[in-house]
C-alpha cells in the first residue's frame, strides 16, 4: 500500500480531521458506532469508537485482507483518548523471516504473554488523552529474536477516541515535530485566539501523557530497553 512511497520521517495513516478520514480504513461495529465527535479537551474533531463488546467494533487497514500496509518506519505513535473502559489495538508485523507476527495491546491483560505468532502486552493510560509510542522494531526482536521489516496491518479497537495515527523513522520532541502531529495547540496560537476573544490564555483541560507500550507499564516519553 505504501512500498512505493518515500518513508522517511512522519507517515500518517489517520487523521481526525478531514473529509475522509476513514479513506484507507474499514469499520465494523456490532451493538455499538463508530463516529466523529468534537472533543471538549481538544475542542475539535475525534474518532471516537465505542462498543459494548471491543471485538465486535473496530477499524482496520488496509481494507482488503490480502494487502500490507508495507510501512518499514519502526515506530507507530497513537494519539488517543482513554474512556476508561476496554480497549485494545493491534499491529500485524513481517519479519526477517517472512514470517507475520501480531502484537496485541490492551488494557484487559494483566501480563505478557508470547506465543510463536502473537504477543499480548497490558497498557495502563492516564486520565484523558495519552501519547502511545511503539518501537515495532526493538519489540519484534526482544519477543522473537528477529528483526522488523514492515508492518503489514493495524486494527483499533472500541472503546476509545483516535486523534492521530502514523510512524516515524525515530523518536521526536514535540518541538521537533511538525505542528498537525502534536496533541495540543502551541502556547502561542492559544493566546492568539485568547486575544481575539479577549479572554486570558488558557491551556487544555488535560496534560498531556506519553506512554511507551512496555511490560513496566509507567508513564514516560520513551524508554529504550537496554
Amino acid at each position: 500500500m505504501f512500498r512505493n512511497t518515500f518513508q522517511k520521517g512522519f507517515l500518517s495513516v489517520f487523521y481526525s480531521i478531514g473529509s475522509n478520514p476513514l479513506l484507507i480504513w474499514k469499520t465494523q461495529t456490532k451493538n455499538g458506532y463508530i463516529k466523529r465527535v468534537t472533543d471538549e479537551d481538544l475542542n475539535s474533531m475525534a474518532l471516537e469508537i465505542v462498543g459494548s463488546n471491543m471485538a465486535t467494533a473496530y477499524i482496520v487497514t488496509p481494507i482488503h485482507p490480502r494487502e500490507s500496509l508495507a510501512i518499514k518506519l519502526p515506530f507507530i505513535v497513537l494519539i488517543i483518548k482513554n474512556m476508561n473502559k476496554s480497549f485494545s489495538f493491534e499491529v500485524q508485523i513481517l519479519d526477517d523471516q517472512n514470517v507475520l507476527r501480531r502484537f496485541r495491546v490492551s488494557n484487559c491483560h494483566n501480563s505478557t504473554k508470547i506465543n510463536s505468532f502473537s504477543t499480548a502486552m497490558p497498557i495502563v493510560m492516564s486520565d484523558g488523552w495519552n501519547q502511545i509510542q511503539f518501537n515495532l522494531a526493538d519489540f519484534t526482536r526482544r519477543a522473537y529474536n528477529t528483526a522488523y521489516v514492515e508492518t503489514v496491518r493495524i486494527q483499533i479497537h472500541a472503546n476509545v477516541r483516535i486523534r492521530r495515527i502514523f510512524f516515524s523513522d525515530r523518536i521526536y520532541t514535540d518541538d521537533e515535530k511538525p505542528e498537525q502531529y502534536r496533541l495540543f495547540l502551541p502556547k502561542e496560537r492559544v493566546a492568539k485566539k485568547s486575544e481575539k476573544t479577549n479572554k486570558p490564555p488558557t491551556t487544555p483541560k488535560t496534560e498531556r501523557n506519553d506512554y511507551c507500550v512496555d511490560t513496566c507499564n509507567q508513564p514516560c516519553a520513551y524508554i529504550n530497553p537496554s
